[in-house]
């Protein structure tokens, strides 16, 4: 009888993304929730950022029974039991109609009740986001009738993670573990050596295999393979390993393989990394965070990537090559050789066009670190010193000691390959300018 009434009450002159709001389902993951339901329908929905919502307090409410005879009163811990209810429905709606979190009325701060709720009045209550992190939100409420506010408070709310969905065409093997929260689409298949962490999400006919494990709120999205066996000729179906951080996105048909023995084992790739559309990643790599992975760009064997890096679309990066920090590979490159951090490398094959500036202005690189990278690479590309003399250089001019400088002259000391230091050819540099 509730729902339906809620149905009738939201089915009125509501904007649209109002009315898809399944109040008793969003409310039935609030903790220590009152046995009531305490809102009646939603009247102003901002995603994410604010909730309006509407209760009719009547004379046959159970609490108004012993709260007081002959003079009822909406308690003032019912007052916050309700906006607690609506700064609920307003932190899981976002997780879309079947949540998977639950919410915890952690505390509250500056309550104040400034006028008496009978039977017969209206409130309205409103509630506002103010901060929201993975495993807490705070929010504002504040009750009114009519005009006159009669509540007020800041409630901090706890988010946990809570149970697992798994689709019923879904196949996940005996010995899968999946973290709470987590979610797993149509037809996907998850292999029993499989670890997932909390509140991932894999899209539907996804592949996961082999001994991999994924960190927390890791987004794989439909048709993308994750730690399938390598396309090595020399793989004899060791146990090797893929390893993979958290808040990871792996788009449509992107495939990563995990490790040979014969290249340590391990296949590995940090944090908040994003892999576009049909991106591959073969055995043995090591990527660290923060890293963009371009369409249809594709890693060979052993290749290191270093943090902040951006591998632009329908590029290719040879086996065993190293791409350094905030190095911006152009797109349809070839990568031969170790490709310097903060620079730009572009072309088949690749070649050094300077100083990544605006990579490194929007990464928030100081003018002097900026300059004194410049000065650095006017040394290697400009100075007709051959890459000893020019290490020694930059090493001798005290104005460039920083860390950047310092990292830059390491990574190519220690490169295997060789750093990339081709410059272009004058007609191909200022075609790559006319463009």
């Amino acid at each position: 009888m509730v729902s339906a009434r809620l149905r009738s009450a939201l089915s009125g002159n509501l904007e649209p993304s109002v009315s898809t709001i399944d109040i008793p389902v969003l409310l039935d993951r609030l903790c220590y929730r009152h046995p009531s339901q305490l809102i009646d329908a939603i009247a102003e929905h901002e995603p994410g950022k604010r909730l309006v919502a509407h209760k009719n307090v009547t004379v046959n409410e159970d609490f108004f029974q012993g709260h007081f005879p002959g003079t009822p009163l909406m308690p003032g811990v019912l007052m916050l039991e309700t906006l607690t209810q609506v700064a609920a429905v307003l932190l899981l709606e976002r997780e879309g109609p079947m949540p998977m979190s639950r919410i915890f009325l952690h505390g509250i701060n500056a309550a104040k009740f400034r006028k008496q709720v009978v039977p017969g009045d209206r409130l309205r209550l409103e509630v506002t986001l103010a901060r929201v992190r993975t495993s807490l939100a705070k929010a504002h409420g504040i009750a009114y009738v009519g005009d006159q506010v009669v509540a007020e408070a800041e409630l901090l709310l706890a988010i946990r993670p809570d149970g697992v969905r798994i689709h019923p065409t879904a196949v996940v093997m005996s010995g899968a573990q999946l973290g709470a929260g987590t979610v797993i689409g149509p037809n996907a298949v998850v292999g029993g050596h499989v670890k997932l962490g909390r509140r991932c999400r894999v899209g539907a006919s996804a592949v996961i295999e082999g001994w991999t494990a994924i960190g927390d709120d890791t987004e794989i999205f439909p048709f993308a393979s994750i730690g399938l066996i390598p396309q090595d000729l020399k793989f004899r179906g060791e146990e090797t390993r893929l390893v993979i951080g958290r808040h990871n996105i792996f788009r449509e048909f992107v495939t990563i393989h995990r490790g040979t023995r014969g290249g340590g084992g391990l296949t590995e790739i940090g944090d908040r990394n994003v892999f576009m559309a049909y991106a591959h990643v073969a055995h043995d790599c090591h990527i660290g965070d923060e890293i963009i992975v371009g369409h249809a760009a594709t890693l060979g064997g052993h290749v290191t990537i270093d943090d902040f890096a951006i591998i632009s679309a329908g590029s290719g990066v040879h086996q065993f090559c190293r791409v350094g920090e905030h190095a911006f590979v152009g797109g349809y490159s070839v990568v031969t050789k170790d490709a310097l951090p903060y620079a730009k490398t572009v072309g088949n094959r690749a070649r050094i066009y300077g100083l990544n500036t605006i990579g490194l202005i929007r990464r928030g690189f100081s003018d002097e670190v900026v300059g004194k990278l410049k000065t650095a690479y006017r040394y290697l590309l400009q100075s007709k010193l051959n890459t000893s003399r020019a290490l020694k250089k930059i090493e001798q001019d005290r104005s460039l000691s920083c860390p950047e400088v310092a990292y830059l002259v390491e990574f190519i000391r220690s490169s295997r390959r060789g750093p990339l230091l081709r410059r272009p050819s004058r007609r191909t540099e200022e075609m790559a300018t006319d463009d």
